[in-house]
């Protein structure tokens, strides 16, 4: 079998989905977030243990042509593991489990695997696996706006993370949109629907089963 690079997501994308499943988790607090900032942000996460929810997501490139639209759900439970699961438009699933991410192209029967610790590295998505306040790695801004939604800007502090900005909106108390800009110029779109906080998760979601044969790709 021809050894092709994982089509979605490439390792860049890869944090990137983590990111964006860190922000969901520490954001889906309501619009008392832009009040509060990033202590409530702190007191939310101490007392966050899973997350789920379903997704629709739509990446641009930097002429804002549309490169690909998306559906799925993800599961994360903390400290440090976490399940992204591509339904369209074709079958992904991404596991990171505490010590190594796992990228599974079903239908191209590969496998793209690596430390989670370099996988995350230069990415906010570190608070996944590390207890440092949100505050040291974003900063967060109530933004101003002209709709009925409420806008959160993230910025991370980092100078080598490939985002560049994170705004996140709020439909009354409902986490409703999510934009992602990164430093290539591409934006991420993503709309969030059924969330669920704390919710019981089985281990098993979070653990990868080598068993499944296919081409094993290692990138530390």
């Amino acid at each position: 079998m021809n050894h092709v690079l994982p089509r979605l997501p490439r390792l860049s994308a890869v944090a990137s989905a983590l990111v964006l499943a860190l922000v969901l988790l520490v954001l889906a607090t309501g619009s008392s977030l832009a009040a509060d900032g990033a202590a409530r942000l702190d007191a939310y996460l101490r007392g966050l243990a899973t997350l789920q929810a379903d997704f629709h997501q739509v990446t641009f490139n930097s002429d804002r042509t549309e490169m690909l639209e998306s559906d799925g759900r993800f599961y994360l439970k903390r400290p440090g593991r976490f399940r992204w699961e591509y339904s369209t438009p074709f079958a992904q699933v991404i596991i990171a489990d505490g010590k190594r991410v796992y990228v599974h192209d079903l239908e191209l029967e590969q496998v793209y695997h690596r430390s989670q610790q370099a996988a995350l590295r230069g990415t906010p998505a570190l608070l996944l696996t590390q207890d440092e306040p949100i505050e040291d790695l974003f900063v967060v801004t109530p933004m101003e706006g002209g709709s009925e939604r409420e806008w959160v800007a993230l910025r991370p502090k980092d100078p080598d993370t490939e985002i560049e900005r994170i705004e996140i909106g709020f439909d009354g108390d409902q986490l409703d949109t999510l934009v992602m800009f990164d430093r290539f110029g591409q934006v991420t779109h993503l709309r969030f629907t059924d969330i669920r906080r704390n919710l019981p998760l089985d281990d098993a979601l979070f653990h990868f089963d080598e068993s499944v044969g296919g081409d094993f790709l290692e990138f530390d």
